[in-house]
């Protein structure tokens, strides 16, 4: 890497919410909030960007994964604390916020080589937006995928309703989306939503077999079949996610949004009819 491209990451890339390793011609960036299921608070989205972007200007790393520490989440989404104490009530804020979560998902788009996602546990709302975002998707047995928006009071705007019918075709997304019912590890592979199930134990193994693979291929080569294989994705995505950032930062004002935080937080079932008479 030249002087020019060299990264500014934390003084021995200590980050607070992610882990940052670089091995031989892998690095993996692993979400660090394990008692919080490795939800994303604005602080974590910035340090996987940092992180994306070093990998990508470190010429000696060939292939990225993205995983999370523990056994029980991969990425649970949003951090619904921060949610609701800084961006909920504020519109000018969440749209900010929302422009970060984006730059990320732009920046693992275009990283120029190829992204695994080491899916260690539950794999739900935008963190299922992360595991899309990837190229390819290795999950251990006991794991499941599930969006949430439509029954917590939100949309899943930033990557699933894009990539979902693009990856499961557009009846499956639909009943992912509509119904935000747990999808099992096994029906995700036959989806097409991963690539790999294993025993979690052989879960490392597998991931480093698969970046093996992947680093006995032509880099150059590699990096154009993915801005080629991006199209779709680029098209959908940037013909929408505009119009997205400004209905959901919006929306969050809305008695759906209120009372699905309110919900969540009591640990109680959402009252869907109070919410649909509301509406007559």
């Amino acid at each position: 890497m030249s002087d020019k491209f060299k990264s500014y990451l934390p003084k021995n890339n200590k980050f607070k919410n992610i882990i940052y390793k670089k091995e031989d011609y892998k690095a993996t960036i692993t979400i660090n909030r394990e008692k919080k299921l490795n939800c994303l608070n604005l602080e974590t989205i910035n340090e996987l960007t940092l992180a994306f972007k070093d990998s990508s200007w470190d010429d000696n790393i060939a292939v990225i994964v993205l995983t999370g520490t523990g056994k029980r989440a991969f990425s649970t989404g949003a951090d619904l604390d921060e949610q609701e104490k800084y961006f909920l009530k504020n519109p000018d804020d969440y749209y900010k916020w929302m422009y970060e979560f984006i730059q990320l998902h732009e920046v693992m788009r275009n990283v120029g080589k190829p992204t695994i996602a080491r899916l260690n546990g539950m794999v739900v709302g935008g963190g299922n937006e992360l595991n899309m975002s990837c190229d390819l998707a290795i999950a251990a047995d006991h794991i499941i995928i599930k969006q949430v928006g439509a029954a917590r009071g939100s949309v899943a705007a930033a990557g699933a309703t894009q990539f979902l019918p693009l990856i499961v075709g557009d009846r499956r997304a639909r009943e992912i989306l509509f119904l935000c019912e747990d999808i099992p590890v096994m029906k995700a592979l036959d989806w097409g939503l991963v690539n790999q199930v294993v025993p979690y134990d052989e879960l490392d193994k597998a991931v480093d077999i698969l970046a093996e693979k992947l680093y006995n291929k032509l880099p150059e080569c590699l990096r154009y079949t993915k801005q080629q294989l991006n199209f779709w994705r680029d098209l959908s995505w940037h013909t929408t996610i505009g119009s997205a950032r400004d209905w959901l930062s919006i929306h969050n004002l809305s008695p759906e949004v209120s009372e699905g935080i309110q919900a969540f937080n009591e640990k109680r079932k959402i009252n869907y009819k109070k919410i649909r008479k509301a509406k007559k």
